[in-house]
């Protein structure tokens, strides 16, 4: 398979084209991960609102009502609830680790068992979150797909 990319100017929009004999399931899975790095979200920083893109997110936590997302070096607040932001990240590679935490896959660095059947979930950004038992087993069905 051959991959051309061709620049254009920034008065054009940007596109994929995909040339191929069939479509088949690595076709389809090509296609889905390039929609899934697509989109943003809407957060606060203190005053500042802003959109941040869902590709640049690393985790999301509940704490106290309250929702948090984490980039590589920043946090911001969203008005968005978890079961919100879980329905609009699910077709992108995020995935609930815990009643409070959200991950991205695509950022996850290393999975390695922690105690009682909890595993800890090392991330690329160097921070760690833990996977609860009762999604362990769901978890690595998806790391498997």
């Amino acid at each position: 398979m051959e991959i051309e990319i061709t620049e254009i100017g920034y008065d054009k929009k940007e596109y994929i084209k995909i040339g191929c004999h069939k479509v088949d399931s690595n076709i389809k899975e090509i296609v889905h991960f390039i929609k899934s790095r697509q989109g943003s979200v809407d957060v606060k920083n203190g005053e500042m609102k802003c959109s941040i893109p869902i590709v640049d997110i690393f985790y999301v936590e509940s704490v106290d009502d309250r929702t948090f997302i984490y980039l590589n070096k920043d946090c911001y607040e969203t008005a968005h609830k978890l079961y919100e932001l879980e329905e609009i990240l699910h077709e992108r590679r995020f995935f609930r680790i815990s009643k409070s935490v959200i991950v991205n896959l695509m950022k996850i660095d290393s999975v390695r068992p922690a105690l009682n059947g909890r595993y800890l979930c090392h991330l690329k950004n160097g921070e760690d979150v833990i996977i609860s038992r009762k999604y362990v087993s769901e978890f690595k069905e998806k790391l498997n797909r």
